[in-house]
């Protein structure tokens, strides 16, 4: 009998358990930060992606990260709460300038810093004919603003049910991890989970769940006829009491929907009853090169969960938005955090809002963005192992495979190019075990672009020769 592996499928974040992991670690780690390394395993619960650590950093400054050893890396990963970059003069000062001003409300007490930010959020968040998403709750971090949204949606259905995708990531907590499709949060000693949370296969062109083929990483519309568009509404009329789908307009894997996709699930939504929930925790606040990722497929939804970048980087915040017709707690409360209505991190969140608008750093994503995508493309042209590149902004991906016809994935491969790339001092992430997952912040300029893919693709470049070295 065939042993069965029951190790979790690859997810939105690197191996930190895998053979070449250790033999990075052993040739690049050591002293000081082996000792810091070695004291955060003693001291932390260990979990898959997170313990034990990679390195150990000491400085974060703008796009760059400092370790303990001095050397330093432009971080195209930052967990993308790095949007500003790090350490914004102008941040610090006005988080200092609260913590003298007030430090902290008690939660039955309302401040201005609160208000002013709900009321910004209001203001640039998306909106159609039906109106913006005027009501607001602030969490203190994305995956407790998805557990409110869900209980938002619940209340004002009368429903429970939720239509989710596969591989997707809404974030740890309990309610989170079951709208969530990713193995790892949600198998094995983790469940029984949340009842009620269907799912679907999501839109992944270049991998289409439904078996079609793609043009160039693209969808053939006119053979698919947009099945996983379908499909979800298939879906929500055979359940027919669904509260809500919850998705990411723009994955982070990252795969983008067809053209159309969410207008077609959003008439969808509407003719059943469901309301539409857009988590916009890593893509929200210009990632995508527009202020929000499903402004570029001119569909608003019922409820926006917005978090990670918020804070700009220095403190945690998440928030909820939605529109004014779904104020329905009454006598009831969805969250009531205690740092609900914290000013620090309230003046935190609007003054990050503030920076992205006065240094045109929105448009900074779209600009940089495309030149890269343009690289990227050409990149492909050169490189075998490369079978697709994708994305919008600075939300970019380069799948690796060891054969284009088949697509077989090339983890492995994608494993080297990441460590390669550290090693030449440049630091992302590797997504669903073989897409190499670039999310710079929002200041980066298009001269450390083109250093950073000229790093990619030296270390690609590499791979290729030790691959073919080896045949």
């Amino acid at each position: 009998m065939n042993k069965i592996d029951t190790r979790p499928a690859a997810g939105e974040g690197d191996v930190n358990h895998s053979p070449r992991r250790r033999a990075w670690a052993a040739e690049n780690i050591g002293g000081a930060s082996r000792d810091l390394i070695d004291r955060d395993a003693d001291a932390f619960l260990h979990q898959s992606v997170s313990t034990p650590c990679l390195n150990a950093i000491a400085r974060a400054e703008g796009i760059w990260i400092e370790d303990v050893a001095g050397r330093r890396y432009m971080d195209f990963h930052g967990n993308n709460v790095h949007h500003i970059g790090y350490g914004h003069p102008r941040l610090k000062a006005a988080i200092a300038a609260q913590m003298d001003e007030l430090p902290f409300a008690p939660r039955r007490f309302t401040c201005e810093p609160a208000v002013l930010l709900a009321e910004k959020l209001g203001r640039i968040a998306p909106r159609d004919a039906r109106g913006g998403l005027s009501k607001a709750l602030f969490t203190t971090g994305g995956s407790d603003a998805v557990e409110v949204a869900i209980k938002l949606a619940r209340a004002a259905t009368g429903r429970f049910k939720t239509i989710s995708f596969w591989d997707a990531f809404h974030g740890a907590g309990f309610g989170a991890a079951s709208v969530g499709g990713e193995q790892m949060f949600r198998s094995g000693p983790i469940g029984p989970l949340m009842v009620g949370t269907e799912h679907v296969a999501p839109f992944a062109c270049y991998r289409c769940p439904y078996g079609y083929p793609d043009l160039d990483g693209g969808p053939d519309l006119d053979l698919c006829r947009m099945t996983c568009a379908n499909y979800l509404g298939y879906t929500l009329g055979r359940e027919g009491d669904v509260a809500a789908v919850i998705a990411e307009p723009a994955r982070a894997v990252p795969f983008l929907p067809p053209p159309g996709y969410w207008r077609v699930v959003a008439e969808e939504c509407a003719k059943h009853g469901a309301l539409l929930i857009f988590d916009e925790i890593p893509t929200g606040l210009g990632k995508t090169g527009r202020m929000f990722a499903c402004e570029h497929d001119g569909v608003t939804p019922d409820i926006l969960v917005m978090g990670k970048a918020l804070g700009g980087g220095i403190l945690p915040i998440a928030a909820v938005l939605c529109r004014e017709g779904l104020d329905v707690a009454g006598a009831y409360a969805f969250g009531h955090y205690t740092h609900e209505k914290n000013p620090v991190t309230a003046r935190a969140a609007l003054t990050t809002i503030e920076i992205i608008e006065d240094e045109g750093l929105v448009e900074n994503a779209a600009r940089v963005g495309a030149a890269a995508l343009t690289r990227l493309q050409e990149m492909k042209a050169r490189h075998p192992l490369i079978g697709d590149v994708r994305g919008r902004g600075l939300l970019l991906g380069v799948e690796l495979v060891s054969d284009r016809e088949t697509k077989t994935p090339a983890p492995d491969a994608a494993e080297a190019v990441m460590y390669r790339a550290m090693d030449a001092g440049l630091s992302f992430k590797t997504t669903m075990g073989n897409v190499l997952t670039l999310t710079p912040p929002l200041i980066v300029t298009e001269a450390q672009m083109t250093q950073a893919l000229d790093i990619i693709e030296a270390a690609i470049g590499a791979e290729e020769r030790t691959v073919s070295a080896r045949c």
